[in-house]
């Protein structure tokens, strides 16, 4: 039996990174999954590829009217809704001097609001379901500061938040609400931006206790996890995934 046999997931931020590596990775455990993204070729690429076992459907984080057809196509094609991923996110840099305003709320728009909307919109549907897991995509920087993400940080601090609140209400109904923190992965989000061409990416992870940076495979792995029942007795918590990045400081090197 796999381990997430007879299970329904909708997934944001499914057409690429992160996303499509959960999506891959649900549907080879057994579920059943909703990809849905704004990026509706490659979404619905994927989807393809994985076969009648996964559906693509566009979702506008920022859009209440998406997120309820996202739902609807779960449990219209699939009769049900047990997992929700909200992974879909952006990320902007600046200082906060140089940080504009409409880059700031897009950045809130979509990591923090796009969240809390997908809640909103599952929630019904899990319960219809008899419970279910909540994964909400936080950061590294949802549990530390890092210059020059002012607005990412903030979302993904408010991330960790709500998630926490979601637990508490809705523990009594079985749905688990769980946010995931990962470091650097290797996506096209965290990309080198254009200029940064040359940076040895290399040489920037090495002084992780892990010395590399990480693959959306590995996040996957966590999120197949906590959709499981294997963590059935998990809810309002952080799991980390960072390679040590938040350990401590490295070694110092040896003269």
């Amino acid at each position: 039996m796999r381990r997430l046999d007879g299970k329904v997931a909708l997934i944001s931020g499914a057409a690429r990174g992160q996303g499509e590596a959960e999506a891959r990775a649900f549907v080879r455990e057994g579920a059943r999954v909703v990809l849905a993204d704004v990026l509706d070729k490659e979404g619905r690429q994927v989807a393809e590829e994985l076969g009648d076992r996964a559906v693509y459907a566009h979702l506008d984080v920022q859009r209440p009217d998406d997120w309820a057809a996202a739902v609807r196509t779960a449990t219209s094609r699939f009769g049900k809704l047990d997992v929700l991923v909200n992974n879909a996110g952006i990320l902007r840099v600046a200082t906060i001097e140089q940080m504009p305003l409409e880059e700031y709320l897009q950045v809130v728009w979509i990591n923090q609001v796009g969240c809390f909307l997908g809640m909103q919109a599952a929630v019904a549907a899990l319960r219809a379901a008899g419970g279910g897991s909540i994964i909400n995509t936080s950061s590294t920087s949802g549990l530390t500061g890092i210059a020059g993400t002012v607005a990412y940080t903030a979302s993904k601090f408010a991330v960790r938040g709500m998630t926490k609140s979601a637990a508490i209400e809705l523990g009594p109904d079985n749905i688990r609400v769980n946010s995931v923190h990962p470091g650097a992965i290797d996506t096209p989000m965290t990309a080198a931006p254009p200029g940064f061409d040359d940076i040895d990416s290399d040489a920037v992870y090495a002084g992780l206790p892990l010395p590399r940076i990480g693959q959306p495979e590995e996040v996957a792995a966590l999120a197949v996890f906590l959709a499981s029942d294997e963590s059935s007795y998990c809810t309002g918590s952080e799991f980390v995934v960072d390679g040590g990045f938040l350990a401590g400081p490295p070694l110092p090197k040896s003269q």
